[in-house]
């Protein structure tokens, strides 16, 4: 594959490459691209950098983190299946288990970290993003034109801070892209380093949407507290555009009328969940653990961790085979030279062409 090196292609090597920067990787999703672009693609060469590029836009069409979609990918590129569960493994256990003690804290013996503490650890993590934006910005915004656009967007997004005003400006910074950036017929293509068929894209597809629409009917079917949960953790996962943040008053409207969890322990969990390394869906095991009712703890933890992310895994391994053949149409390309096509069009489009394709 085009910018792939050899080396260790276990899934033990993925584990410990992926704990680290678990460990390591405060400032949310933007600073995770920028640490994994560093990784990967700088250090490690696993990926070129336009295939790493491709890779991030994928991620951020679909719902759900998208740093660790990218990193479940990278897992999966490097050693298939047991390859992405070990991304995922290292990248977000030392958050959850660090959540999920501090939850544990907090019902023992209340506020166990000061505000002060917490509020430090946010202050640091802008430089950490800062310099993620930088490094990435040199890559994707080449151009006085891409710069402009990037800062307009910047801007709509600011002034209009809603979910229907990112997909809005999603979907008009992709058409600009279609009418300003063309491409010329003979464009360089660099290939994802995944090996998936389209049937298993279509099958792990098929999954995502099956429970999508079945968790809800067997919670009326069969009402229980773990199906509750699970049900309402999978639709956060599923339906959430705009990464870690955007989640959690999905979370809230859930988990805190139903009384699930009290307003002051959810409050207390935002804070330390901005304060730790690692995706910030990690959010759903202190969640787990803080709950009223059981299963708590660490099953509770465990459970809410798989349901909000598991999502994530069906989507990437579902788009990944269609993704490398809608990449190399030209009019895809040229939408993607600065932003991105509305997420629902991605899943639909991904799934027609499989169909096509078969």
């Amino acid at each position: 594959m085009n910018g792939l090196r050899g080396g260790d292609r276990s899934p033990l090597s993925v584990l410990l490459i992926f704990l680290r920067l678990g460990l390591t990787s405060f400032g949310g999703p933007v600073a995770h691209l920028g640490y994994f672009r560093a990784e990967f693609v700088t250090r490690r060469g696993w990926l070129s950098e336009r295939a790493y590029a491709d890779l991030v836009a994928l991620c951020q069409f679909l719902p759900g983190p998208a740093s660790s979609q990218v990193g479940m990918a990278l897992g999966l590129s490097r050693a298939g299946y047991a390859g992405a569960l070990a991304a995922w493994v290292g990248f977000t256990l030392p958050s959850a288990i660090a959540l999920i003690l501090f939850a544990m804290g907090v019902a023992s013996f209340g506020d166990a970290v000061s505000p002060g503490a917490l509020h430090g650890l946010k202050v640091v993590a802008v430089a950490v993003v800062a310099q993620a934006v930088w490094g990435m910005a040199r890559t994707l915004c080449p151009d006085a034109r891409r710069v402009t656009l990037m800062a307009l967007a910047a801007c709509l997004v600011l002034v209009v801070p809603s979910a229907w005003a990112q997909v809005g400006v999603i979907v008009g910074a992709g058409c600009v892209g279609l009418a300003m950036f063309k491409l010329p017929p003979a464009v360089e293509y660099d290939p994802l380093p995944i090996m998936l068929s389209r049937r298993a894209g279509a099958i792990w597809l098929a999954l995502f949407f099956v429970l999508l629409v079945g968790l809800p009917v067997l919670v009326q079917l069969a009402p229980g507290r773990a199906v509750a949960l699970v049900d309402a953790f999978y639709r956060a996962g599923s339906l959430v555009f705009g990464g870690g943040h955007v989640v959690l008053p999905l979370l809230q409207a859930e988990v805190v009328p139903s009384g699930w969890v009290g307003n002051e322990a959810f409050l207390a969990g935002y804070g330390a969940a901005q304060a730790v390394p690692g995706p910030l869906f990690t959010f759903a095991a202190f969640l787990g653990d803080s709950m009223n009712e059981g299963p708590t703890g660490w099953m509770g933890g465990g459970l809410c961790l798989l349901s909000v992310f598991f999502p994530s895994f069906l989507l990437v391994a579902g788009a990944l085979p269609f993704w490398q053949e809608v990449r190399r149409d030209v009019r895809v390309q040229a939408a993607l030279m600065f932003w991105k096509l509305p997420p629902w069009l991605v899943v639909i489009v991904c799934g027609m062409a499989g169909w096509l394709l078969d």
